[in-house]
């Protein structure tokens, strides 16, 4: 389950003439990744070979990322590892920068996110996330671009956007509604930052709570907005594992946003760590 993609939104104080999308999408790390660079007005010289080349480095890097961290590939590091045939101490540091957020992460939660499995390292649960916002840095450097207002990178639905400071743009993410498929039970604003959804959505009960081992049973759907998609994507899955009724993770994650569905159709909201008020099932605003 993902969060809906992005449009956006401008303020009628300061009409912006709609802006023009371009759009590089590959398949990579199982699912669709896309680059977004919106514009406005004439582009400068050298923008649209400029826009192209940084869509083409994000990929790129996923593409490297992908075949560092693949479980699937077995000449990846992390499938050497597992096999025998590396010892973290020799492999690539980014190898080492994931193993020890995934370390903090456990801890952080309590358990209820732990990369090891079955006596390896496997860090899927978090490292999409942690990609993709890597990956998105290579946009960045066109926010300075005149014309360009936003930037953004998604992979199955997890996105790190970035709006140009000064820009009238806000991104308006739709969440879409756990027992509905296509119908939209939220929006998420955002100019800067991240979204991630976690559930069972389309893949069924994938996500294991590492304290037994177990598919999660009756699982909730979990999005939850914050600044760096690496964090937003794994604590939407500790949120998942956790359950609809305990939100006393958050305690530990207090600079997320975001919204938890129950299978019967109940949600629970936060924003800044804090829970607020119960919410009717009409479309609501999540974040800020």
């Amino acid at each position: 389950m993902s969060a809906a993609p992005a449009s956006g939104r401008r303020s009628p104080a300061r009409p912006l003439a709609s802006p023009h999308r371009h759009v590089r999408t590959a398949e990579l790390m199982g699912t669709v990744a896309s680059a977004h660079v919106l514009t406005v007005g004439s582009p400068a010289d050298g923008a649209a070979e400029r826009i192209s080349a940084a869509q083409d480095a994000a990929l790129d890097e996923l593409r490297r990322l992908d075949a560092l961290f693949s479980p699937f590939r077995s000449d990846s590091e992390i499938s050497r590892l597992r096999d025998g045939g590396l010892c973290l101490e020799d492999a690539d540091p980014l190898v080492r920068e994931v193993f020890d957020a995934c370390i903090r992460l456990a801890a952080a939660s309590g358990g209820r996110f732990d990369a090891a499995r079955q006596g390896w390292f496997d860090p899927t649960g978090y490292v999409k996330g942690w990609a993709v916002e890597r990956a998105a840095a290579h946009l960045t450097p066109l926010l300075a671009e005149e014309g360009v207002v936003a930037a953004g990178l998604s992979a199955g639905g997890d996105m790190q956007l970035h709006t140009a400071p000064g820009a009238d743009w806000t991104w308006d993410v739709g969440i879409v509604d756990a027992r509905r498929p296509g119908a939209l039970r939220a929006r998420m604003p955002l100019r800067d930052g991240a979204v991630a959804t976690s559930g069972p959505g389309e893949r069924g009960a994938h996500i294991v709570d590492p304290r037994t081992g177990a598919p999660v049973a009756d699982a909730a759907t979990a999005t939850v907005m914050a600044k760096r998609l690496s964090d937003a994507d794994a604590w939407a899955t500790i949120a998942v594992v956790a359950g609809f009724d305990d939100l006393s993770w958050l305690r530990q994650a207090p600079d997320t946003s975001g919204m938890i569905q129950a299978p019967d159709g109940r949600i629970r909201r936060w924003t800044h760590g804090v829970e607020v008020g119960p919410s009717a099932d009409a479309l609501l605003t999540v974040g800020g």
